[in-house]
């Protein structure tokens, strides 16, 4: 798993101007509503005359210009944080994460927005032969949640999705037509 080193931390810290642990959470809680739970942006205070005579006066309580700009575009800044999530959690000189933390992520990342992944998750972890996401994985899993209906009604079994995600779309059939185990395909 990836590591910030001190240096990084208080840079980081000094640009958003988080002096203290509250508002640390209230950053933290602040990104997570509006890129993980897709809720609506925090309004701008607009500052009176008085405070802006006096720059000590009531303020911000953090630098809000990144918030602002991940405000302006969701969709590309998600993008951002989930691949930046798969670089973090891959270890060093690796091609993959392993499935345990992939899960973990995906479940933080996607399950929100995308409920589907619950029944993803369930999948493999029931399965138990997938041991790792390489970064196709990864990417794919996170378009098929945005593209694939949650009742899974406009897949498209010949469309050019991973191995995983096609046994997962048979074995959620099953169970939605009584809980048969699918046949194996037949090799031509």
């Amino acid at each position: 798993m990836g590591k910030f080193t001190r240096a990084e931390w208080l840079h980081g810290m000094g640009l958003l101007e988080i002096s203290s642990l509250p508002v640390l959470a209230q950053a933290l809680t602040e990104l997570d509503d509006l890129l993980i739970r897709d809720k609506q942006t925090v309004t701008r205070s607009a500052p009176t005359m008085s405070q802006a005579k006096k720059k000590s006066g009531a303020r911000e309580p953090y630098n809000r210009t990144r918030y602002w700009q991940y405000a302006s575009d969701r969709k590309a800044t998600f993008s951002e944080l989930y691949q930046f999530c798969f670089i973090l959690a891959k270890p060093p000189q690796a091609r993959n994460i392993d499935l345990e933390t992939a899960v973990a992520l995906w479940s933080v990342l996607l399950t929100p927005r995308y409920p589907i992944i619950n029944d993803l998750t369930t999948f493999l972890t029931e399965k138990g032969t997938y041991k790792g996401a390489n970064k196709d994985i990864w990417n794919m899993v996170h378009e098929f949640c945005h593209i694939v209906n949650p009742t899974l009604d406009n897949y498209e079994t010949d469309g050019a999705w991973p191995s995983l995600l096609d046994d997962f779309v048979a074995w959620s059939k099953s169970k939605m037509d009584g809980g048969a185990e699918p046949l194996p395909a037949k090799e031509a």
